[in-house]
């Protein structure tokens, strides 16, 4: 699948979802502290039922598993679409592989204090590899 044009997307935007694929396949945690703002909280729908993880639940388990890296998996991702709303606000369409499983995230940045956030993560499992 083709890469969406980013030319016109704020570097340092581009420079986040960068740090986000390598903080999900390495599970680095010194740069997701840097990639997910304190406040950020994760949504999907599991069994019929919201799931709501934030920051700090969310934290814990990336630190007490062992990352797709370590267990041989390839990075291999994708942005999928992106659109920045403003110069604060932007969202992305992204896919990536994990443990198994193709992964569609659907991201929410704000821009603050000239740095960009991932506020807010919506996930699913699309498909295997």
């Amino acid at each position: 699948m083709q890469q969406p044009d980013t030319s016109s997307i704020d570097t340092g935007l581009v420079k986040l979802l960068d740090d986000y694929f390598e903080v999900i396949h390495a599970q680095d945690l010194e740069l997701f502290d840097q990639v997910f703002h304190e406040r950020c909280t994760l949504y999907s729908a599991q069994g019929n039922e919201l799931v709501l993880r934030p920051f700090d639940i969310y934290r814990d388990q990336v630190a007490n598993r062992q990352s797709p890296k370590d267990l041989g998996n390839p990075r291999d991702d994708q942005i999928l679409e992106i659109d920045q709303i403003s110069d604060t606000m932007a969202w992305a369409k992204v896919q990536l592989q994990m443990f198994g499983g193709i992964m569609q995230d659907y991201l929410n940045f704000v821009k603050i204090d000239g740095k960009w956030w991932i506020i807010a993560k919506l996930y699913e499992k699309v498909g295997e590899y």
